[in-house]
């Protein structure tokens, strides 16, 4: 996760004064739209393929534009000039990225981890999503984030990306995982791993690795006493 931070580039010798038309990638374009509106009111915005893109075409005289917004260090590598820095509109905003590697070992658990995982819902019937977020609730497993996004099986049918506190040795997160392996057409364990801010979750009593534990001596001493 790294800070979002945009900067106006121009040619080198390019003045504000001459800057009518700016290039950049369209998210990166809502995320300073209102510093463009303040300062560039007039100005034509014209879309990217991304950011770089953008800093990088710059470099061509031809280009049919004069400036663009892009990170400060597209500056350095392209030979540009800086503008105005910051232009972007909220000075907390971040952007994750995600390291893709073939199935290997899990790192250890840290006490503030996340769980990624793809869900694939059986059919698509009332009480669906219900089902799959009930088999974390009932656990005390938190959510922190939720898509939908399409299967590509056929139209209208998705299923659901989800963020969780906890990592898959944490008991109640693994006791969720083989609900959900119940209840789902598939699930998919894309990673357990370190949370970028290190923030550990919040327990409700009786969701701990040890309360878990306790239930399952329970759960064998009843067992003995009926066999």
């Amino acid at each position: 996760v790294i800070p979002v931070r945009f900067a106006l580039l121009g040619r080198p010798g390019a003045s504000r004064e001459d800057i009518t038309r700016i290039a950049t990638h369209p998210h990166a374009q809502a995320q300073a739209r209102h510093w463009l509106a303040e300062h560039y009111p007039h100005a034509q915005i014209i879309p990217a393929m991304s950011t770089a893109a953008a800093a990088q075409a710059l470099t061509d005289p031809e280009a049919p534009f004069d400036a663009a917004v892009s990170q400060r260090i597209a500056a350095d590598i392209y030979g540009l000039e800086v503008i105005a820095d910051d232009i972007q509109d909220t000075d907390d905003a971040t952007t994750r990225f995600v390291l893709v590697r073939l199935p290997g070992d899990i790192p250890a658990p840290t006490g503030a981890d996340k769980t990624t995982l793809s869900l694939f819902m059986r059919q698509d019937e009332p009480g669906a999503l219900l089902a799959i977020l009930t088999e974390f609730a009932v656990r005390g497993v938190n959510l922190t984030r939720i898509e939908s996004r399409p299967t590509k099986r056929a139209l209208g049918d998705y299923f659901f990306s989800v963020d969780v506190e906890g990592h898959v040795a944490d008991a109640r997160v693994s006791e969720a995982l083989m609900g959900l392996h119940r209840v789902c057409l598939d699930v998919r364990f894309l990673g357990s791993y370190p949370r970028h801010d290190g923030k550990e979750p919040g327990l409700r009593p009786g969701v701990s690795d040890r309360d878990f534990a306790g239930a399952q001596e329970w759960l064998d001493r009843l067992k003995g006493s009926t066999s």
